[in-house]
């Protein structure tokens, strides 16, 4: 196999707790991960000259090795000593820096597309124990569908999948620093924490209220306050209908869900011409087939 074309799939967090700060000054996080169909593209092809080169349509993203699909590719052509380079062209669609894993979800294509091309030979276990050492999203990108992270991020239970319904999502013409959010995180009794087992019993049930009344982020308690234009969006989605809406991740991406597919289309013509959001998609949740 000389080239393999991957979907890169974005994912938004139903749920986003922080269990505690630890000495080490990461935080212990419980989420509940999902999958939808909001992808990046990436095509990977061999090339004779040693090396990895990455192009991309979008001409601020780096292409060295701060790119993780570099570092992704750079970690099985040293531990494998492959001496072929590849090439990579990445059409970029899941929103930069906005809660998404954009950057983790593109570097698990590398790793699934590489093993694939090379005949490495690695099972999804041991290309997730590689992925962590890129960025403690990419195992959930490499696994997909429904779960549980917990510990960093990295520790990963599978859940039953969540009911299937469109997806809006929304990212304001703001940047937030996942650094900020959880510097300025407060974890004192007053935070209101999501009730995550409640999320998953929803889940199981198959109950989209039940799901879209428990979401929680207790990172928007840091958010909010200082970027108003994501509740704006959250007002915005409810007024037009979504049984559900949320900050994803540290933001400032915002997503609904909706139980109607009309209502859906109607919330994303609203929202392209209320000038609240930059990027604006409709898209739906993605499910993994049940083997």
């Amino acid at each position: 196999m000389d080239k393999i074309s991957l979907k890169a799939l974005a994912k938004i967090n139903l749920g986003l707790d922080v269990v505690r700060r630890r000495e080490d000054g990461y935080h212990e996080v419980r989420m509940i991960m999902q999958t939808i169909h909001l992808y990046d593209r990436v095509n990977i092809e061999k090339t004779s000259e040693p090396g990895i080169k990455i192009k991309t349509n979008l001409s601020y993203l780096p292409v060295n090795e701060n790119n993780l699909i570099y570092k992704a590719g750079r970690l099985l052509m040293d531990e494998f000593d492959i001496t072929e380079g590849v090439s990579v062209d990445l059409e970029k669609r899941i929103p930069v820096a906005a809660g998404m894993a954009g950057g983790s979800t593109d570097a698990a294509a590398m790793l699934y597309g590489m093993n694939k091309m090379f005949g490495l030979g690695l099972s999804m276990q041991e290309l997730k124990d590689r992925g962590v050492k890129i960025g403690a999203d990419v195992p959930y990108c490499l696994m997909r569908g429904t779960a549980l992270a917990e510990g960093i991020g990295e520790k990963l239970k599978s859940l039953p999948p969540m009911i299937k319904c469109p997806v809006l999502i929304a990212k304001p013409q703001i940047s937030v620093s996942t650094k900020f959010v959880y510097e300025n995180l407060k974890l004192d009794g007053k935070a209101e924490h999501p009730d995550i087992d409640q999320l998953i019993k929803d889940i199981k049930a198959k109950d989209l209220q039940g799901v879209c009344d428990h979401m929680g982020n207790i990172l928007e308690t840091v958010t909010i306050p200082n970027y108003p234009i994501i509740a704006e969006i959250k007002k915005n989605m409810i007024e037009k209908g979504a049984a559900g809406a949320m900050m994803s991740g540290s933001g400032p991406t915002v997503f609904g869900l909706f139980d109607d597919a009309e209502k859906a289309k109607q919330a994303y013509k609203a929202m392209k011409k209320s000038g609240l959001s930059r990027q604006t998609y409709l898209t739906d949740i993605y499910n993994n087939r049940i083997r």
